[in-house]
C-alpha cells in the first residue's frame, strides 16, 4: 500500500511538472550555482588518557586532528532546485559505514504551488537538533540524542505550507537510516510539524517510523528571545523495532552573546538508555542499558570573520557505574568522563 501511495505522489508531481513546464522554464543565467562548505581541524585531550565519551565525532585523544571537508552546491531555476553535497575526513567516515566520501545531501526539489513543494533524494534528517557539519553545531562535541538518532534519510517528501507559520512536511523513506539505498524496501514513514509561535521562535514536532528502522518521537525547537540571548531544546525517545531497548532523552541549549565575536553556550543533556529484553542485539551509543548519563558541555564560539575557535570542556557521569562504560587512566570502571577540545572550524 505504501509503495502505491509512493508511486500516485510521484505521477502526480511528474504531471504537475508536465503542466506547469512552459512557465517556468528559464536560462541556467537565471540562478547562480552556489558553493559552500566547510574544512575544520581539532585537539581533544580526554583527562582518562584515552577516548572515553562515546558520541559521533572527534573521537582522537591526545591529537591534533582533522575532521572533513564539506563541499556543497545548490541552484534554483524557476520552481526547480537541487542540492549535492559530498564530504571527505574521518567527520565523514563516522557519520556512514563506509569510507572516503560520503554523499551529505543529494536531492531534487519543485514547487508544484506557491505553497506546496516536492523533494526526493538523499537528505540530512529532519530528527534532531544537530547535524553532521560542524557549521551546522555551537558545540562541537555532539550529543548522546544526536549520535543515537539518523543523520540521513533516503526518500519522497511533500511540504506544504499552511501559513507563514504553519507547515506539515510528509513523507515515505527507506527502511534503513544512514543508507544511500533500502536494505529491502520503502517502508519508514515521517512528519514533521512546523510551527513558529512568535517571531524569532520556531517548534518542530517530528516522528519517523517504520517495521525495520524503529519509531523516533523529537522535538526540536530554538527561541532568539533576545539579540543576545538564545534557548534552544530538543526531547526525543526512541524504540526499536525488535527486544525491545531505545532510549530517550532531553538537552538544553542556552546562548548568550557576550560580544559581536564572542558567544557562550551550554549543552546541558540528561540521557536514559532503556532496558532491553533478551537477546536484544541492539546497540546503543551510551550508558548500559537501565542507566543514564548527565552531560554538561560548555562552549565558546569565538569568531574571526569566516573561521570559528571553539574552546570546550565536557563532563559526563552516569547515574550508577554499574551501568556506566567510562574507563580512568588505569583503564578501571569509573562513572565519570571528561574531555577537552579546542576546534577551528572555517566555512565558506
Amino acid at each position: 500500500m505504501k509503495k502505491k501511495f509512493l508511486l500516485l505522489l510521484l505521477a502526480a508531481s511528474a504531471f504537475s511538472y508536465a503542466s506547469k513546464a512552459q512557465d517556468t522554464v528559464k536560462t541556467t543565467a537565471d540562478a547562480p550555482l552556489v558553493l559552500y562548505g566547510s574544512v575544520d581541524t581539532y585537539y581533544k585531550d580526554d583527562l582518562s588518557g584515552h577516548a572515553n565519551i562515546p558520541t559521533s565525532f572527534a573521537s582522537d585523544n591526545n591529537s591534533i586532528s582533522i575532521g572533513m571537508i564539506d563541499l556543497g552546491l545548490k541552484k534554483t531555476v524557476g520552481n526547480a532546485s537541487f542540492v549535492g553535497e559530498l564530504s571527505f575526513g574521518p567527520r565523514n567516515d563516522q557519520s556512514i559505514p563506509t569510507s572516503g566520501y560520503h554523499i551529505q545531501n543529494l536531492y531534487v526539489s519543485y514547487n508544484l504551488t506557491p505553497k506546496l513543494s516536492a523533494t526526493a533524494g538523499y537528505m540530512s534528517t529532519f530528527i534532531g537538533y544537530e547535524v553532521i557539519s560542524p557549521t551546522g553545531n555551537f558545540n562541537y562535541s555532539t550529543s548522546y540524542l544526536f549520535t543515537n538518532g539518523p543523520f540521513q534519510n533516503a526518500g519522497f517528501k511533500l511540504t506544504y505550507a499552511f501559513s507563514d507559520k504553519v507547515s506539515l512536511m510528509a513523507g515515505i523513506f527507506n527502511d534503513e537510516w544512514n543508507a544511500y539505498t533500502s536494505a529491502h524496501d520503502v517502508s519508514t514513514f515521517g512528519a514533521q510539524l512546523t510551527i513558529t509561535p512568535v517571531k524569532n521562535w520556531t517548534a518542530y514536532l517530528n516522528v519517523a517510523t517504520g517495521p525495520t528502522s524503529g519509531t523516533e518521537f523529537d522535538l526540536t525547537t530554538a527561541y532568539q528571545i533576545t539579540t543576545a540571548f538564545k534557548l534552544g531544546l530538543n526531547a526525543a525517545t526512541f524504540s526499536p523495532s525488535h527486544y525491545g531497548g531505545g532510549f530517550s532523552g532531553v538537552a538544553l541549549y542556552p546562548q548568550i552573546a557576550v560580544s559581536k565575536a564572542v558567544t557562550l553556550g551550554l549543552r546541558e543533556e540528561y540521557f536514559k538508555a532503556k532496558t532491553e529484553d533478551a537477546g536484544s542485539t541492539y546497540v546503543l551509543a551510551g550508558p548500559l542499558p537501565g542507566g543514564s548519563v548527565l552531560g554538561s558541555t560548555l562552549t565558546a564560539n569565538i569568531k574571526a570573520g569566516p573561521l570559528t575557535f571553539i574552546p570546550e570542556v565536557r563532563l559526563d557521569k552516569v547515574n550508577s557505574q554499574q551501568y556506566s562504560t567510562f574507563t580512568d587512566s588505569s583503564l578501571a570502571p569509573t562513572a565519570s568522563a571528561s574531555q577537552f577540545v579546542l576546534a577551528a572550524v572555517y566555512a565558506f
